[in-house]
């Protein structure tokens, strides 16, 4: 039987995207150690408009762990605690009973508040319309094996293929840098053969876009890496910008 916990939260609310935020601090008690982190969330606040306060904020939708929507930073950690894991994933086993838990947005200039816990990650879209898609002639529909592409390549782009867009990358960062993100949208279409036509031209142009939005430069601190909920590899940088290095030579 789960042990029941009590503790302080401390969370940033703020209205809209020019007032000044600050840390509110709410005390939960004995809350259920099998609920999960956004469900405590819900909890809070049922009780803030039952007494006819304003409800906290924050972005959620599948919370199984696929959207990446439950962006939050938890006592320092995109996504809090535990590793491989989006927010909705966390279960209030993992806090300590008394135990301060201090929540945040994502912070980042590409990133601007919406209000409390929401961002607005519309910036990522911007990143994919810039290059995130393949140029094909269309017509009747091919056989599913008329074009062959080795296991290991297609695992590899499955991988890269495997982040959600969450932006705990970006979070993570010192530098508030994309390139996670970016690198492994790129490596997803660069790796088959669909996408190889225009590899080069797809790196610079998402990674100008990048630039263009406000994200940072990286520098190889590997937070990134070990703060994905989906474990993406900074293998997929060096193969960004092996891209983009040939993209500006062609130029």
């Amino acid at each position: 039987m789960e042990k029941n916990i009590s503790f302080t939260l401390r969370v940033w609310r703020q209205r809209n995207p020019k007032a000044k935020g600050q840390f509110v601090e709410y005390k939960m008690k004995d809350i259920p150690g099998d609920t999960s982190f956004l469900e405590m969330f819900d909890i809070l606040n049922e009780e803030l408009v039952n007494k006819g306060e304003e409800p906290i904020v924050f972005d959620h939708d599948c919370r199984e762990g696929i959207c990446g929507m439950c962006s939050l930073y938890v006592n320092g950690h995109p996504h809090g605690p535990s590793s491989g894991v989006t927010t909705c994933q966390i279960y209030m086993r993992k806090f300590k009973d008394g135990e301060t838990i201090t929540v945040e947005p994502w912070r980042s200039a590409g990133f601007p508040v919406i209000r409390d816990l929401m961002v607005d990650r519309s910036a990522f879209d911007k990143i994919m319309q810039a290059g995130g898609y393949v140029n094909v002639n269309t017509g009747a529909p091919q056989d599913a094996n008329a074009i062959l592409i080795p296991k290991d390549v297609a695992e590899e782009a499955m991988d890269a293929a495997a982040c959600v867009g969450c932006g705990a990358c970006v979070a993570a960062c010192k530098n508030g840098s994309a390139m996670l993100f970016v690198s492994a949208k790129v490596s997803q279409l660069n790796i088959l053969p669909q996408g190889k036509v225009e590899a080069d031209r797809r790196a610079k142009a998402m990674l100008s876009k990048m630039d263009e939005l406000g994200f940072g430069n990286c520098t190889n601190t590997r937070a990134c890496e070990a703060e994905c909920p989906k474990s993406i590899s900074i293998s997929h940088i060096a193969r960004l910008n092996r891209h983009f290095i040939k993209a500006k030579l062609k130029d």
